[in-house]
């Protein structure tokens, strides 16, 4: 039996992750995408600790899923988990669907902020 092809796939993860736990949770978020084959997975993150644990989970994750012609995208990611992402240089690695493009500016205006000259009152 041919299971049905759709685009995109939602799930969510919660709770703190230890590393015990990444093996587990590739192999479930695995055995879904080779169900449904799915080319977008949306990752709904508001439940999980923001810690370099996670992040690296998530980071196997995108990795497992890839290799099933998948992509993981972000969703409901707090700023904290956006900027722990960024920081660990994984910003292009693992999008968010709702934050990225936000970050990226507020990041660029940061950026950007120093180089600014104030203009003098004559």
């Amino acid at each position: 039996m041919v299971a049905a092809v759709v685009s995109v796939m939602d799930f969510a993860i919660w709770g703190p992750i230890t590393r015990a736990d990444m093996p587990g949770l590739c192999d479930r978020v695995c055995a879904l995408l080779s169900e449904c084959g799915a080319k977008v997975a949306r990752c709904d993150v508001s439940g999980v600790e923001v810690d370099a644990v996670t992040v690296d989970a998530l980071a196997r994750l995108q990795l497992a899923a890839r290799r099933h012609g998948c992509q993981v995208r972000l969703r409901r990611a707090s700023s904290d988990l956006l900027e722990l992402v960024a920081f660990m240089g994984l910003h292009d690695v693992l999008p968010d669907e709702e934050g990225l493009a936000k970050y990226r500016l507020s990041r660029r205006a940061a950026l950007l902020a120093p180089m600014r000259r104030p203009q003098s009152r004559r």
